[in-house]
Order: structure tokens, then C-alpha cells, then sequence
């Protein structure tokens, strides 16, 4: 029995597809001050990041921070910044992280799915890429936002953007929003991995596992970022088959005046130093690809306050970025989220 035609006054109705859209942080479009401008405003002015009362944090933020950061984020970037592609290394990274999920889930289910990449700070943004695949004929979506711990300034305001994005849609896809991974034996083994590729059979006098900071009040709140964190360096420590004190766990990224969780990176490599670790290697479990926080923080300010107080040896140990390792996590991850969705191809 073949389908009634449709009016010729009938919308176009595109055939269904599930779509598999993943999010990471974001980065601005270029280095220069108002490329930086409209980045750091968005992101500042997210009342998941900056919890203070609008009346109160916006004056500072405009008439303040956005007069000056912009200047020295700016010249931060320019130190990483993928010429060649006149993009950040978050976008450069991401986008082949996209790429290798396209070609998997393509292979595993042929045209059935759309993958999709969005920044929840600048471009592309969540709306715009929501729109698209909307258009495309997605009616149900995986949303996997790349954060292997939760945090309500990382993974919930993540969601709430799609969320937001949800609001303007006449027809709205079912939604499946991926839970965090930090404990999943995969990942794990992913990171246990990264770090004997990088250090071979060696063992450094500490291995510092350095997380993004979050103010202390968000733990006592009941944010879970800190226990999860503490949780994923207990599993790599036991993946690595190491003993006991050789995996620190430290957050970075500090802002403002309120404490944050401690100890704080930059202070905790200099106080190795000082006691005599001349050899450290330090690894980001809380970031799915590399950026300005590790290409630039860890592998500038903090090395140098490292060598500053006296230490010798300095290695970093890159995030999983597009390692096949983790975009077989990043797939078993959609597997048990899209189950029921779509049929092998």
C-alpha cells in the first residue's frame, strides 16, 4: 500500500533519522580582543560558572574583566593557536573527534544516524547545530556532552543549553542526555594506557592528575565533581597496578577570591619541588580533548612554577583527544544510550 500523497501545501517532511550530537566547552573565534570579548562574556556571564547575583557580577564583568582578559586570554591563545587552520585546538580536536564517531556510527548503522559536533560557548552553537539536524529528519537524539565528570558548570549547563535550544522547536526530538563516564573500566583503561605511551616503563616521583577547579561552595552544595574526580585517580592509580602516594589529585583553573578545592596545581607542583620530587609527569582526566587549560596552563604557568621552585623533569601526558581508545569509549558510551533507536545497518 503506498503512502497518500501529500498536498502540494503540505510542509516537506524529511524521512527520520536519531541523531548523535556531542558538546564540548567552546572556544572563541579568534584571539583578537573582541573574538575574546564575546567569548569570555558568554561564558562569564553563565550563571552555572559565575553564581552571583546579575546586579552584582554584571558591572564587574563588563566594566572590569572585560576590558582587560581579553588582552591577556587573547595572547594566551595566540601561543596555541592552529594557524594552519585559523582555529583553536579544542575545535581542531573536536571536529576529529566527530569525524571519527561519523565514520563508526556510519559503519554500524548506515544512514539511520547523523553525528553532529556543538560548543556550549560560542560557535558552533548548540541552537545552530540543533536546528540543523532538526531540519535533517532527527526526531530522537543522543546528547553526550564530553565531560567524564559531572558538574553543574560543565555537564548541567551543557543540558541546559540544549534544553534551551529545545524551547524553539515547533516539532522537539526525544532526547537522551548521557550520564557522566569517570568510573566507566574503559575510560579508565583509555587513561591507564595514554600514560604508559607516554612514560613507557617508567614511574615519575608523582604523577599530579590535575582537574578544572570549581569553588569549594558548589561541593558543600552538593555538586559531585570533587568525589568523582577523587574516584577516577583511585582507578587509574589501580589500572597502573602503583602504589599508594604516587597519584596526587589537585584542581587548576582558579578565578576569583572565594577558596576553591585544593590543592590548587600550580602551588601543589612548586611545594613537590621544594620537597625534593624532581620528577613529575601530570595528566588531565577532566578534559575529553586538549586545550587552553592544559597546552597553555599546565604546559606553561604550571611547569614553570614546577621548575621555579627546583624541579628537574617535567612531562605531560596529552588528553585522549581522537585516540581510537577513546572514541571506542565515546561509541560504547552511544551504544548503551541509543539502544532501541536505530537497528545495525
Amino acid at each position: 500500500m503506498t503512502p497518500a500523497a501529500k498536498p502540494a501545501d503540505h510542509p516537506a517532511v524529511t524521512p527520520p533519522k536519531t541523531g548523535i550530537l556531542i558538546a564540548n566547552l567552546g572556544t572563541p573565534d579568534g584571539y583578537d580582543y573582541w573574538s575574546m570579548r564575546r567569548y569570555l562574556n558568554e561564558f562569564l556571564s553563565d550563571k552555572r560558572v559565575i553564581d552571583l547575583p546579575r546586579w552584582k557580577w554584571q558591572p564587574i564583568l563588563q566594566g572590569i574583566i572585560l576590558t582587560k582578559r581579553p588582552f591577556s586570554s587573547g595572547a594566551n591563545y595566540k601561543l596555541i593557536w592552529n594557524e594552519e587552520k585559523g582555529e583553536s585546538p579544542l575545535m581542531t580536536i573536536t571536529r576529529d573527534q566527530t569525524a571519527a564517531l561519523r565514520a563508526r556510527a556510519h559503519a554500524e548503522w548506515g544512514d539511520q544516524v547523523m553525528v553532529e559536533f556543538c560548543m556550549r560557548y560560542g560557535n558552533p552553537s548548540t541552537g545552530e547545530v540543533l536546528e540543523r539536524m532538526v531540519k535533517a529528519g532527527c526526531r530522537r537524539i543522543v546528547f553526550l556532552p564530553l565531560y567524564p565528570q559531572y558538574a553543574g558548570a560543565t555537564s548541567a549547563t551543557a543540558n541546559d543549553q540544549l534544553f534551551r535550544a529545545l524551547m524553539e522547536q515547533t516539532w522537539q526530538p526525544s532526547v537522551r542526555t548521557v550520564d557522566a563516564y569517570f568510573d566507566r573500566p574503559d575510560y579508565i583503561a583509555a587513561l591507564a594506557a595514554s600514560v604508559r605511551r607516554v612514560l613507557g616503563n617508567r614511574k615519575p616521583g608523582r604523577l599530579v592528575a590535575s582537574y578544572h577547579g570549581m569553588p569549594k561552595r558548589y561541593l558543600m552544595q552538593g555538586d559531585p565533581y570533587h568525589c568523582q574526580c577523587q574516584k577516577t585517580s583511585r582507578l587509574l592509580q589501580a589500572a597502573l597496578g602503583w602504589e599508594d602516594g604516587i597519584i596526587d589529585t589537585s584542581f587548576q583553573s582558579v578565578f576569583g577570591r572565594e577558596e576553591w578545592l585544593r590543592p590548587y596545581t600550580v602551588e601543589h607542583v612548586a611545594e613537590l619541588a621544594k620537597q625534593g620530587v624532581s620528577d613529575i609527569a601530570v595528566i588531565s582526566p577532566a578534559f575529553a580533548a586538549d586545550c587552553i587549560e592544559t597546552l597553555e596552563e599546565i604546559n606553561g604557568e604550571i611547569r614553570e612554577a614546577y621548575e621555579h621552585a627546583g624541579g628537574k623533569e617535567f612531562t605531560y601526558i596529552p588528553c585522549l583527544n581522537d585516540d581510537p581508545a577513546h572514541i571506542d569509549v565515546m561509541m560504547n558510551v552511544i551504544r548503551e544510550n541509543i539502544g532501541g533507536w536505530v537497528t545495525p545497518a
